[in-house]
Parts: structure tokens; C-alpha cells; sequence
């Protein structure tokens, strides 16, 4: 199909469905049936098989008219993608429904406390008792965990494969006995990680994903989904102040569901306020500010183009391939050029909260929330690794943990 022929498709079915009185998830159920509510999927699991590069025409159609869509913010977007690539049928019946009525929320737990960055050191133990997983480990970091029905989660099931081969995947009941989670405290004031605790909880063998062994795969797929969304400045679900009934929910929904990522625009350094804050302070005009907001607006719009060309080999059907990390690392470096240009503009009152900088706060809460973006999904210095090893083809670092027995391998204890 031309782009001329969905967006023609799209306007037709707006034009006779579109109904803000209905409610939220009536609505995305009646969408979902059409095939517009993610039309790149396909056609058996709600979207139209189309190419992924179709979508932004949708979209556009859904912003002329103030459609709603399903949900596809948050965790939820890398369960869909994972469960897609690598569920069986039960899983995607069971679970896509769920994610895009936005019914369902979802977390990722993968990070642990004893192993930093190294995600394949992951010591959570599964075993097969009676037929059934048994899980008991930590897992830390892990956003919306306290509001979550389920996890996608990554688990030792072999203690004598080498690191990468003994993980397994498996979809867990966040609502089950032997689920104890406990929010984070942040240093800009929000709570949007928990550190979680599972002691014998049970995961039914149908909840495996893919193969036995085969975690360290399913897992790079969330995470190399989780990398795409973060080389560029996303945009982040913001509620729309019309009277009707969908608008009420979707507020409701923002406000709940979305409230761990109303920080996230501050960790990438919000170029966007960066030369009306130079114009509304008087430095508009300055050499050494002009410079740094220059260099920061450059670095961002470079970033952009990278996303835009990986976005575009994907609507070609190709292969994913580095952009994850490039883009990841280029939003790292973005938002530490948007902090020094941040500084730059307001000096010492950078760090005023409250209403006494003219921003409510905002600035001050750039500068303490941009060091996540060079940790969260994968370090700075993990993707350097990815990028000098797998794309540049460069030599390997040295390593001592990979040609042995997991359980030979010297961990860290929390």
C-alpha cells in the first residue's frame, strides 16, 4: 500500500469509529479489531502487516482528528515486542490483548544487586520442582514493579552452563505470594524504581519464553528495543484537557500508570528549553552560551537523523542492527551537553527548586536526573563495548568468566 492509500484507509475508519464518549478501553478494543491499533503487527494479532514506517502515518491521521490509541508507553512496549518475537500463541493471546487496552502493566526485571551492569552475571535462581519454576533471587531497578501484573524476567536455570547459556525467560505474576516489592527513593524526589524480592514464587511451564537456555537471546531483544527508544528525545503520553469521556480516562490512566515516567524528559536533558531560558535570562546574546546551546542543538539533531535512518532501515525490512547502542550513547552524550549548556544559562540558580528559578524546578531536576540516561538499559561503557567489539570489529576484552561453569565464577555477595 501507498502512503497515500493508508492514510486514506485510516481517515475512512476514523471518520466512521471515532467516538470520544466512548470509554478507553472500549475504544482500544474496537481498534484493535480494525488492525489500526499497532498496524505494523500482523493481521492474526491486530495490525495490518504493514511496514513499520506506515505507523508515523497513522499516527499523524490520529493527531488530525484527537484520536486516542492504545497503549504503547512504558514497559509494556517491550513486553509486546518480546512476547511477539518469541511467544508462543498462548502467550501472545493471553497477553497482547492485556497490554494494548492498557488493562495490564507490566515490568522488567533484570537488573540485580550483585552484578551491576553485567546483566548475563544474573544469580536469580529458577528450578523445576514438581513440574513447576521456582524462583528465589533480587532484582533491583526495576521501574513500575509497584504497580505491575507482570514481569518479564531473566533467571538462572543452569549452574553448569557457561554464563550466557544457562538463563531462561519467563513471564511472572507480580500478584503472587513470594512477591515483595519495595519503591526506591530517587535524588530528584520521584520513586519510579523498586528493588524486588522473590522467594518461592512459582511460575506455571506454559510462562517460559522460548527455549530452556535461551534467555540471554529473548533477553537482548527487550533490550535492544528498550536502546531504540532511547535514541532520540521520546515523547512522553501527556493528557488532553477535552470534556469527554476517553479524555477523563486517558487522563486518569496518565496520572496513574505513567507517573514513573514523568520524569524521564528531564534525564535527556530537555534541549527544547534551552534557548528560550537563554532569551528569558538575557544570555541569548552571549558568545561562550550561544556556543554550548549551538554544540548541544547539533549533537541533538545529529542524534535524530541516526534514529530517523535506523527507523527507516526497519521500514525497509531489515535486520536491526547497532543503532540501539549508537543511539543510546549519542542520547547520553546529548544530555550531559544539555546540562553544562543548562549551567551555563542560570549559573548557581541551576540549582534553585521550587518556583525560584522561573521553571518550577525543572532545571534543578535536569541536572540530577540526566546521569540515568548513561545507566539505565545498558551502561555508557556496555554499549562502547557493543559498538568497538561488534560493529567496529575490534579485539575483545579480556575475559575470565565466560569459558567456565557459572557456578565456578567469582560473584559479588549482597
Amino acid at each position: 500500500m501507498t502512503v497515500e492509500q493508508v492514510r486514506a484507509d485510516v481517515q475512512a475508519y476514523l471518520k466512521a469509529n471515532w467516538d470520544p464518549n466512548l470509554g478507553l478501553v472500549e475504544w482500544r478494543l474496537k481498534l484493535m479489531d480494525s488492525g489500526w491499533s499497532m498496524p505494523h503487527w500482523p493481521e492474526k494479532w491486530y495490525g495490518r502487516g504493514l511496514p513499520l514506517g506506515m505507523t508515523s502515518v497513522v499516527d499523524e491521521e490520529f493527531a488530525a482528528v484527537g484520536a486516542v490509541g492504545v497503549a504503547k508507553m512504558g514497559i509494556r512496549v517491550l513486553a509486546a515486542a518480546t512476547i511477539l518475537e518469541h511467544g508462543t500463541d498462548t502467550h501472545k493471546e493471553k497477553f497482547l490483548r492485556g497490554i494494548l487496552t492498557g488493562e495490564e502493566t507490566w515490568c522488567q526485571l533484570f537488573s540485580e544487586p550483585g552484578s551491576g551492569s553485567d546483566l548475563a552475571g544474573a544469580a536469580t535462581r529458577a528450578d523445576l520442582k514438581d513440574g513447576k519454576w521456582v524462583i528465589n533471587g533480587q532484582k533491583v531497578w526495576t521501574t513500575s514493579a509497584h504497580h505491575a501484573h507482570f514481569g518479564l524476567l531473566l533467571a538462572r536455570t543452569d549452574w553448569d552452563a557457561v554464563k550466557h547459556k544457562g538463563l531462561s525467560y519467563f513471564i511472572l505474576d507480580m500478584h503472587q505470594p513470594g512477591v515483595d516489592v519495595h519503591q526506591l527513593k530517587q535524588m530528584n524526589g520521584h520513586a519510579s524504581f523498586n528493588q524486588v524480592f522473590l522467594t518461592d514464587a512459582v511460575i506455571e511451564p506454559e510462562y517460559q519464553v522460548a527455549e530452556l537456555g535461551e534467555g540471554w537471546k529473548v533477553a537482548t531483544t527487550t533490550l535492544m528495543n528498550e536502546r531504540r527508544g532511547a535514541d532520540s528525545a521520546r515523547k512522553y503520553d501527556s493528557a488532553s484537557d477535552q470534556p469527554e469521556r476517553i479524555y477523563e480516562e486517558e487522563r486518569a490512566e496518565i496520572a496513574t500508570v505513567m507517573a514513573p515516567y514523568t520524569w524521564y524528559p528531564q534525564r535527556m536533558g530537555r534541549v527544547d528549553m534551552l534557548v528560550e531560558r537563554a532569551k528569558a535570562l538575557g544570555k541569548y546574546d552571549d558568545p561562550a552560551t550561544r556556543q554550548e546551546i549551538a554544540k548541544v542543538l547539533t549533537l541533538a539533531k545529529s542524534a535524530e537523523w541516526t534514529a530517523r535512518r535506523a527507523r527507516a532501515a526497519s521500514a525497509a525490512g531489515k535486520p536491526q542492527g547497532p543503532e540501539g547502542s549508537i543511539g543510546k550513547l549519542a542520547a547520553s552524550i546529548v544530555a550531559r551537553a544539555a546540562n553544562l549548556a543548562h549551567t551555563t544559562i542560570a549559573g548557581p540558580d541551576a540549582m534553585l527548586t521550587g518556583d525560584d528559578d522561573g521553571t518550577g524546578g525543572v532545571v534543578a531536576e535536569i541536572l540530577v536526573s540526566t546521569p540515568a540516561i548513561s545507566i539505565a538499559g545498558g551502561t555508557d561503557e556496555i554499549q562502547r563495548n557493543i559498538i568497538s567489539e561488534r560493529i567496529l570489529k575490534m579485539p575483545k576484552e579480556m575475559r575470565t568468566d565466560t569459558d567456565r561453569p557459572f557456578r565456578d565464577v567469582p560473584r559479588n555477595q549482597v
